[in-house]
């Protein structure tokens, strides 16, 4: 049987097919699956308004997806805020509070030259929180385990110290808590809440680069703890040095702890991870699919699990063999990295988010210079990330013809020459749009 983890994702790319991609990561970024049992699955999200929205617009949809899977249908529960901490303590049962650590520990955790160091440091300060390499800042592409090593300090820290305060997030989470905070009025509980932490883990710290009052925030958040004693853990998919936006306080308290990059893992590595993956799903690969799997993907740990997931799948559901055919078509349906074509969705929202605005600003008529800015280097990035002509990308902007794109990507191709902070800028963007893939 799948994880819940793995189950509740099924049901997320059916949701996503369906709505865009703003309004998917305005009401799912936050939401994780707490339980599922007796029929019943049971949901979290972290606010009232948006457990009524994904009950009432989406709840037929997520009982349609869960009777598919089970051919039974399914009760559907949705928590809201601190109701999760309430259910785990009622069901008498040791669930823990953080269920995005579950599966993720460094026994699964496969070491190789590439990831060795990262490795080491990661049990070092799960071992001894805030008395080594604090912070440690663990950066490298995406795919690599950064995740799953961030994820294994706080299953450590909280199996062996369960009066630990930990928080795991994002940094574009922190962002928009920090947003909401301030519509609200709770600025004072927003501070409280992370600046008590006896352990931060955040993943994506680069999303916080280039946001004045986020980084403000985030910059003595960091610093109440630090001085605090207490343990600070952060990714990236770059250095800070690379980060041409990121603060300086930030950047050089960073550089004070200990920087550890992990690399793309090497073939034989790649072969452990596939072997080991397999074993934790009860399967067994002949050696000449084990080979070819560890030959064709080089670069991505987590497209290697998900071919290997999608194996399972075939001989579960199929009742099929595995072969190198069988391996060709779960490397087609999951590696989409090389040839990824960004929408131009994708490309407006990413943009937007760098520069603190909102996609309908990029697309309208308002003409300030941030705003004015940030379209065109979108228009920019959407000429070359995408196939679209000088008109088709005319049309994803109200009012706007092929001239106008033009001169907007020539202006930016300029800058670009003669400003490496604007090059950094494109390039930060486009490495976040290329995350997505």
């Amino acid at each position: 049987m799948n994880s819940i983890e793995e189950i509740w994702q099924q049901i997320l790319d059916i949701i996503a097919r369906d709505i865009t991609p703003t309004a998917y990561n305005t009401w799912f970024s936050d939401c994780k699956a707490v339980d599922i049992s007796d029929c019943k699955l049971v949901l979290h999200t972290s606010s009232d308004f948006k457990r009524g929205i994904i009950v009432n617009r989406f709840g037929n949809t997520i009982r349609a997806a869960l009777y598919d899977l089970f051919s039974c249908d399914f009760e559907l529960e949705v928590l809201a805020g601190d109701e999760l901490l309430d259910y785990t303590q009622s069901q008498g049962k040791s669930r823990s509070p953080y269920p995005e650590m579950e599966g993720y520990n460094f026994d699964n955790f496969v070491v190789g030259p590439s990831n060795k160091f990262a490795h080491a440091a990661a049990i070092a300060v799960a071992n001894n929180p805030g008395k080594v390499y604090n912070p440690l800042f663990i950066y490298g592409n995406s795919g690599l385990g950064k995740t799953h090593l961030l994820l294994a300090i706080g299953e450590r820290i909280l199996r062996e110290r369960p009066q630990f305060k930990i928080a795991y997030l994002k940094g574009d989470d922190f962002t928009n808590e920090l947003i909401h905070s301030i519509s609200t009025g709770t600025g004072e509980e927003f501070r409280g809440k992370y600046r008590s932490m006896d352990l931060l883990l955040m993943d994506d710290i680069q999303f916080i680069s280039g946001k004045i009052s986020t980084q403000e925030e985030f910059f003595h958040t960091f610093n109440s703890i630090y001085e605090a004693g207490h343990q600070i853990v952060l990714t990236a998919d770059r250095p800070p040095r690379e980060m041409a936006t990121l603060d300086d306080r930030i950047r050089t308290r960073i550089e004070g702890g200990l920087m550890a990059d992990v690399q793309p893992p090497d073939i034989e590595t790649r072969t452990a991870i596939i072997i080991n993956k397999a074993a934790s799903l009860g399967l067994v690969l002949p050696k000449d699919v084990v080979d070819f799997i560890a030959e064709s993907i080089t670069s991505n740990i987590r497209q290697i699990e998900g071919v290997v997931k999608r194996l399972t799948a075939y001989k579960e559901i199929m009742n099929d063999s595995i072969t190198i055919a069988s391996v060709k078509r779960a490397i087609k349906d999951v590696i989409r990295v090389g040839n990824y074509i960004p929408t131009p969705e994708v490309i407006i929202e990413e943009s937007a988010r760098y520069y603190s605005l909102q996609p309908n600003e990029l697309r309208g008529q308002r003409r300030s210079k941030n705003t004015a800015m940030a379209r065109q280097v979108s228009m920019y990035l959407m000429r070359n990330l995408t196939n679209l002509s000088l008109v088709d990308i005319g049309n994803q902007y109200e009012g706007r013809n092929h001239s106008t794109v033009l001169a907007s990507i020539r202006k930016v191709e300029d800058m670009i020459k003669s400003d490496p902070d604007m090059a950094a800028t494109v390039r930060d963007i486009s490495s976040n749009i290329n995350s997505r893939s």
